[in-house]
């Protein structure tokens, strides 16, 4: 595996940590997460840095659009986020917590431990 490919993968899978750890210790509560600033603000880097790799990984081999199955749209939720950051909604950010980042997760790790 390319070594460039790999940095930008453990990027993914270390923002994936970190969105990871914000939550730990105490159930995950929209309520509570809308409230944070700091949180909100946090989630939002770590998806932004998400997208970039992901983004550069495509560039880089666009075989990985089969292996990251939302790949496209990682990267059109980054796009939004630091472009159009007034049209994106703490629901929107709160869905893909829950909804499509565990599946993310498994994906990166897959692809890490099959080509580490």
């Amino acid at each position: 595996m390319d070594e460039k490919i790999l940095k930008w993968l453990y990027d993914v899978d270390n923002a994936i940590f970190e969105i990871d750890s914000y939550f730990s210790g105490f159930p995950k509560d929209f309520l509570q997460y809308k409230q944070n600033i700091m949180l909100k603000r946090a989630v939002e880097r770590d998806l932004e840095i998400i997208g970039e790799a992901v983004n550069k990984i495509i560039k880089k081999d666009n075989s990985y659009l089969i292996k990251i199955s939302e790949a496209k749209s990682i990267i059109g939720l980054r796009n939004l986020v630091v472009h159009a950051y007034d049209s994106i909604s703490d629901e929107i950010i709160w869905s893909v917590l829950l909804n499509h980042l565990p599946k993310l997760k498994s994906e990166i790790k897959l692809i890490i431990t099959t080509n580490s």
